[in-house]
């Protein structure tokens, strides 16, 4: 198993967003209700962020199984959700304040710069394969019904679906220890426990 620590999160670039996530820490104390309300965005955020990370195979092929098949970007679709889950746990008017710096950093500044860069890197790679994955699976809204590229080889010839490998290979488990670690800390503050 890799290590789960990404050292280029602790970046200094991060600074001032932990520095604000501990100050809202330190002068709002959550509530068990908003706790209990962000709990289903956190879950389903890092479950679809761990689903993603078992199926992805970075710059050796096209993945489009598993949540590929149905939105473009899962992780990032489940980082948004855990961004709002954390942002619904503060409660308040700090969950307002927090997701009105969110939403449009996300939809505004970030995601349009990471679409263009994977998508020039992606279409670089496999070509006319990749404008049709595009083409036919939204990035952030996921389509119901899977997407099957019918030049995809058939299905007893494929790479198995999820696996802990890949999942181990692009440093989920961190992800997934680091929004169980900001849950228990919000859970401190919000019973009064040290």
């Amino acid at each position: 198993m890799r290590n789960p620590i990404r050292l280029k999160n602790l970046n200094l670039r991060f600074g001032p967003l932990y520095l604000i996530g501990v100050t809202v820490l330190v002068v709002h104390r959550p509530d068990a209700s908003t706790l209990a309300a962000a709990l289903p965005l956190l879950g389903a955020g890092a479950i679809l962020r761990g689903w993603g990370a078992g199926h992805l195979v970075k710059n050796d092929e096209l993945t489009t199984t598993g949540p590929y098949a149905h939105v473009r970007h899962p992780l990032y679709l489940g980082t948004i959700l855990i961004g709002t889950g954390f942002a619904i746990a503060i409660g308040g008017i700090w969950t307002l304040l927090m997701l009105a710096a969110l939403w449009p950093w996300f939809a505004l500044q970030y995601f349009p710069r990471k679409e263009r860069i994977e998508s020039e890197r992606l279409e670089n790679l496999y070509g006319a394969r990749y404008a049709r994955y595009r083409e036919a699976v939204p990035a952030l809204w996921p389509r119901w019904r899977a997407w099957r590229d019918e030049s995809d080889p058939p299905p007893a010839r494929r790479r198995p679906a999820w696996a802990i490998d890949r999942y181990s290979d692009n440093n989920e488990l961190g992800t997934l220890l680091a929004v169980c670690a900001g849950w228990l800390v919000f859970w401190f503050r919000a019973t009064g426990l040290p």
